[in-house]
Parts: structure tokens; C-alpha cells; sequence
């Protein structure tokens, strides 16, 4: 949800768009479950873990749009959201790196923006301020990676669908790791602005 929205936060929990961003949360261990099978002797589920990576993508649309619509923006939704999103990039980088089909430089690089932000959402607990929201640079990003890696998991084959799936999956990757990094940025300096406003007032 972007950081700009006005709309009245309402602090109920069982909210369609609560509903849908925790189903989310729900799928993520079975994501990665089923990515990792091949690894340990079991079929190949990668049809399975692409349609669930669709589903959620679909419900992390649903999510935002319907909460906006329908006037269900929550305290707890703001927090389920980004959640949500976090955890799916994160069992996707441990799958896909786990089966080799990232390679460990780029999923350094992704952790290293999320350990940034770690950082960021402590100082602001030490001075008093919620977690940042997420912003439109922030979800771009997202939709980027969640459109990068299934595409990298279908390009785990021989042929001219898994060679065209490579292209645009490692074009996506490329676009969506360079917008996380400058969310993460934008995170840095509002962090910093808000730090220094806290001194000055001291």
C-alpha cells in the first residue's frame, strides 16, 4: 500500500484483505516446500509452486486494491502486507539459490537490502516510530521480483520456452534487485530525516 494513502485505518482484524494477505503467509512454507522437493528425492512440483506464486500475486493486488475500495485499511494489514511480500521473496531466494538457479551474489545483494532495513526499522523503534510503510518505488520493486522468479524457475529446463522464460525472468531480476535497493535508499534518508528532526527538537 503506498505511503501517500489518507484513507480512514480502521484497527478490525477479520477484513477480507486481512484474510487474503494472511492466506499469503499461510502458502509461504508450502511454496517452499514444494520448490525444494527435487532437492530431497521427491518429484518435481515446480507447475504446482508457480501457480501458487501466481496466487499470490494475484491476492497481494486484491489485498491493496479491495482494502482501498472498500474502506478496510488496517493497523494490521499494514503489517501482514509487507510481511507477506518479504517472506515469498525470501523462500524464493532460498529455493531457487538451494537449486542453484540464483546465483549467491544476488541473493547477497537482496538479503543485504533487507538487513539494511532491519537496521532502519531499529533505530526508529528506539525513537519512538513505527515500521516504514511501503511506498510505490517499494512495490514496484516487489512486483518486479515476483514476476522475476517464477519466470527463473521456468527457465530450469532445455528448450525455447525455458530459454525465452530466462530472458525476461533475468530482465525482471535485473529491473526489480536495482528498485529494491533505491526503495531501500529512500528508506535511509526518511530515516535519517527523522533522526536528525528528533536531535534538533532536543
Amino acid at each position: 500500500m503506498e505511503v501517500q494513502e489518507t484513507r480512514v485505518q480502521t484497527d478490525r482484524v477479520l477484513t477480507i484483505p486481512n484474510i487474503l494477505s494472511a492466506a499469503r503467509l499461510v502458502g509461504v512454507p508450502l511454496f517452499l516446500w514444494l520448490i525444494l522437493r527435487p532437492e530431497f528425492g521427491g518429484p518435481n512440483s515446480d507447475g504446482w509452486a508457480l501457480l501458487l506464486l501466481a496466487l499470490s500475486g494475484v491476492s497481494d493486488y486484491l489485498d491493496g486494491k479491495l482494502a482501498r475500495r472498500w474502506n478496510q485499511i488496517s493497523s494490521l494489514g499494514r503489517i501482514l502486507d509487507p510481511a507477506a511480500d518479504r517472506l515469498y521473496i525470501l523462500s524464493t531466494l532460498v529455493g531457487l539459490t538451494w537449486r542453484e538457479i540464483l546465483p549467491i551474489w544476488l541473493t547477497a545483494v537482496l538479503l543485504a537490502r533487507e538487513l539494511v532495513l532491519l537496521v532502519m526499522v531499529w533505530i526508529l523503534r528506539r525513537h519512538g516510530y513505527p515500521p516504514p510503510q511501503v511506498n510505490f518505488l517499494g512495490k514496484a520493486a516487489t512486483f518486479n521480483l515476483m514476476y522475476a522468479f517464477p519466470l527463473l524457475l521456468l527457465s530450469d529446463g532445455s528448450g525455447w520456452l525455458h530459454t525465452t522464460a530466462a530472458i525476461f525472468g533475468w530482465a525482471f531480476a535485473g529491473w526489480g534487485t536495482t528498485l529494491y535497493w533505491w526503495a531501500g535508499v529512500l528508506y535511509v534518508v526518511q530515516v535519517r530525516r527523522l533522526v536528525r528532526a528528533d536531535a534538533a527538537a532536543d
